[in-house]
């Protein structure tokens, strides 16, 4: 697949496509996410908003239930899409369906229990109580219908349309922040914002399945095309997906939960500001990664080892330029921010910040290794390296909270986010492309590493001009952006490497289509 010239160019094109309309989304969500908080807490108090935080933290440990099935799918509907067997398509998706609605329906019923026990495991008044089981119901609901209609999500990805998919969820952010406002200004409280914004996202899985359809007309979803050999087939890979993701899971969901047993709802909130400026950081400057893994499956199996070395090198890089200036920015002017957009009430957020600032650095710059282990034959070096780091994780944090506060949390996080990637994957990953650790650091890390430290002593020098307001913070961060990038394109890479990114965007713009109209790549057989 993607052996000649014009192949390669619509492997561009087609990953220009799916980052171009991931970062539409993303930067989207992220806005409507930014000037929503603050509007929300207004409206609901720090305490009930600190109740919706926890609540929706241990519904995001539902997705674990999918058991790894649903990054499987994708995996097996592009390689059965590039064998061109409709049938095996087919099978795969009808498995999976009718898998996944048993799992949503077990997933309800697990959330109607915990939330009929939520006054035994965290510290709640009755009315809070109360308000939390709606809150958790609502959102079990809407998480059970999800895993079905993930199979037409997953159908889309296989096929490399991600940007279809884009498009719906950046019509519903939209959307579903018109309905928040819309439903407190009009005086209601938590349980009929969560009932209102949860009915909108159910409608838009419509909308997936839809795509589902476009770019595979001949779908056809039928109980009697559920197969035990496909079911076995994919669980060999999903098992080992299970546990990447149970890992994620712990070390990205647990801490708010860690905080809200020891600390209570009120440090939930106050945790919830500088994660939510991590999240930021992370999911602006990850969309690389998220569209990879088909083509790190597609190098693997055909044994390219240079491209795969390639991808390596260059995502490194590109992931590291994105994510250090932006960590390294919010890093330095955390107590402006935090100050300028929520206020004093959160300052206890800010040396949070400065520690998860280096985690989101060292998270995304080990992206692309994770990556190829995942996508290369190398999933179960990974499971392991993250479930250790997970659990490592969980332990700390709960060890430091005591001692610390929300500051052992952060620093209960940063250690195994050190320790594992830097010490496990990233070496794992040199060795299946077969190149030495020092190659890697010199070819992704420097270039990307030391244009920020330039940046960081304009940032420095400048705080001391800086009046606290947004309009300087953003002229700031402007400012510290032109200097990196300048160094990045004209110093910290060469020539050769300079004209090679710009050639890539010029093939992108220069063909007017990929090769073939999405649904027409693979119909029934007459």
């Amino acid at each position: 697949m993607f052996q000649n010239e014009a192949n390669q160019t619509s492997q561009t094109k087609l990953i220009f496509q799916n980052v171009s309309v991931n970062y539409l989304v993303t930067g989207t969500e992220l806005l409507i996410g930014i000037f929503m908080l603050p509007f929300n807490v207004a409206h609901l108090g720090q305490s009930a908003y600190g109740l919706w935080v926890l609540v929706a933290s241990i519904t995001i440990y539902f997705s674990m239930f999918d058991m790894g099935y649903g990054v499987a799918q994708v995996r097996f509907a592009a390689k059965y899409r590039a064998q061109g067997d409709v049938n095996a398509l087919n099978e795969i998706a009808s498995t999976m369906f009718c898998l996944f609605s048993g799992i949503g329906l077990l997933t309800f019923l697990i959330g109607a229990v915990i939330a009929l026990n939520l006054r035994s495991v965290f510290q709640l008044t009755p009315e809070q109580v109360h308000t939390g089981q709606i809150v958790l119901l609502f959102i079990s609901g809407y998480v059970a219908l999800g895993f079905p209609v993930s199979v037409f999500g997953g159908i889309v990805n296989g096929f490399q349309r991600q940007y279809m998919n884009g498009a719906v969820a950046f019509v519903t952010a939209i959307v579903v922040a018109l309905v928040n406002v819309a439903v407190l200004l009009a005086g209601y409280g938590l349980p009929e914002l969560v009932a209102a914004t949860t009915g909108v996202r159910i409608l838009s899985y419509l909308a997936y399945a839809f795509n589902a359809y476009r770019v595979f007309p001949a779908l056809r979803i039928r109980p009697w095309l559920f197969k035990r050999e496909r079911l076995r087939e994919v669980t060999g890979f999903s098992i080992f997906i299970l546990i990447i993701d149970l890992a994620n899971k712990l070390n990205y969901s647990t801490d708010s939960i860690v905080v809200g047993v020891f600390m209570g709802t009120a440090a939930v909130a106050v945790w919830a500001v500088a994660q939510r400026l991590i999240e930021i950081v992370q999911r602006i400057t990850d969309q690389l990664n998220a569209v990879l893994f088909p083509v790190v499956v597609d190098s693997s199996t055909v044994a390219r080892v240079d491209k795969l070395q390639r991808i390596l090198i260059q995502g490194s890089r590109l992931s590291l330029a994105m994510v250090v200036p932006l960590a390294t920015v919010l890093g330095l002017t955390a107590r402006p921010v935090v100050m300028a957009w929520v206020g004093p009430n959160f300052e206890g957020s800010i040396n949070v910040i400065y520690i998860l600032s280096i985690v989101v650095a060292l998270r995304v710059g080990n992206a692309t290794s994770t990556v190829i282990l995942k996508g290369a034959g190398l999933h179960k070096v990974l499971a392991v390296s993250n479930l250790s780091m997970a659990l490592s994780n969980l332990v700390l944090s709960v060890l430091f909270v005591r001692w610390y506060g929300l500051i052992g949390v952060a620093i209960g996080t940063l250690i195994p986010m050190v320790v594992f990637p830097l010490f496990v994957v990233f070496p794992a990953a040199c060795q299946r492309v077969e190149l030495s650790r020092w190659t890697v650091i010199r070819q992704s890390v420097w270039p990307a590493a030391w244009p920020a430290m330039v940046m960081a002593a304009f940032i420095l020098a400048a705080k001391r001009f800086s009046d606290g307001s947004w309009r300087w913070l953003v002229v700031q961060a402007m400012v510290a952006a032109l200097i990196y990038v300048a160094l990045f394109l004209l110093f910290a890479i060469s020539r050769d490497e300079r004209d090679w990114y710009f050639n890539k965007v010029k093939e992108v713009f220069r063909r007017r289509s990929v090769a073939g109209s999405p649904a027409k790549e693979l119909s029934m057989p007459s």
